[in-house]
């Protein structure tokens, strides 16, 4: 732990772990910090992946965290309380007192979803509840779906069934908007959503404040997306908000205004999926190779 080394990646998900296999392979050394708490751990597969359609998240992780050992690289299981600029790059203190120092870092925490303040839903999150008509939807398909306050979600969604309910929670909705919708054949529900009942194991409905209970066996939401930030303050990278939420601003590549600084995946790219991320943090990693070679 000791070792001053050439990259060190704070995160192993597909971004982290696929930017520490192209800096390994470079014969670098880097090590992968994961906190082990993976955004898409609820989820049944990962899809919209090239070879891999519906792989187990914890599966596809389980490999990639193998390829980075299969060329040198090391993984530790942890979780960043401080990181700043350092003697000879940057310093890494983790949550147990471990420090570790490196000449490059690739932050690629991912984000922490935020949902709508609604009971229930929290629940059947990854399940019953989902976010995406691409990551999720096929495996959706045909069932009775409620769409929460998203307009561009009701539309996605209902490619993919007949039988849709947009309940717009407080979402003013101009005539044009209520024409899309209801051209589309999409029931508009006004009264504010108070439950979302389920069993253990599905979604039953979507009770309203007024009592009446919509039948619905799936409900799409869009959360806020927030990169995670937690330990990084020292490092000062700059964060903006946009409609979705909040995420780290980044240049060609992950590039950031602090030297020796990149982010990649869903911390700088909020609607980033699997395959995206990874293929960003191939490329922060072989520009890291680069900027060391320089």
């Amino acid at each position: 732990m000791n070792e001053l080394l050439d990259a060190l990646v704070i995160g192993g998900g597909a971004a982290g772990l696929n930017g520490a296999i192209m800096l390994a392979r470079s014969r670098r050394s880097v090590l992968v910090v994961d906190s082990g708490t993976p955004r898409n751990a609820p989820a049944d597969g990962v899809h919209g992946l090239l070879g891999l359609d519906g792989i187990p998240p914890a599966e596809l992780l389980s490999r990639g965290r193998d390829e980075v050992r299969g060329y040198g690289g090391q993984i530790v299981r942890g979780e960043v309380v401080k990181a700043e600029p350092g003697p000879g790059g940057f310093v890494v203190t983790l949550a147990d007192g471990t420090e570790l120092r490196a000449r490059r870092l690739l932050v690629a925490t991912g984000l922490r979803d935020v949902l709508p303040d609604v009971k229930g839903l929290a629940e059947q999150w990854g399940r019953g509840v989902v976010h995406c008509s691409y990551c999720h939807g096929w495996e959706v398909r045909d069932e009775p779906i409620g769409v929460l306050a998203s307009v561009h979600h009701a539309l996605l969604f209902r490619q993919l069934t007949d039988d849709l309910v947009f309940f717009a929670n407080g979402t003013e909705l101009d005539d044009d908007t209520r024409a899309k919708l209801t051209g589309r054949g999409i029931r508009i529900v006004e009264t504010p959503v108070e439950e979302i009942e389920s069993t253990e194991d599905s979604i039953t409905g979507v009770r309203l404040a007024d009592g009446e209970v919509v039948p619905r066996r799936v409900i799409a939401v869009m959360p806020t997306l927030l990169a995670r930030t937690e330990g990084l303050e020292g490092l000062q990278l700059p964060l903006e908000d946009v409609p979705q939420g909040r995420r780290f601003v980044t240049g060609m590549a992950g590039t950031t205004p602090v030297k020796g600084v990149w982010v990649a995946g869903n911390a700088t790219d909020l609607a980033a999926q699997v395959g995206a991320s990874a293929a960003a943090g191939a490329l922060a990693g072989a520009h890291m190779n680069a900027d060391l070679l320089a």
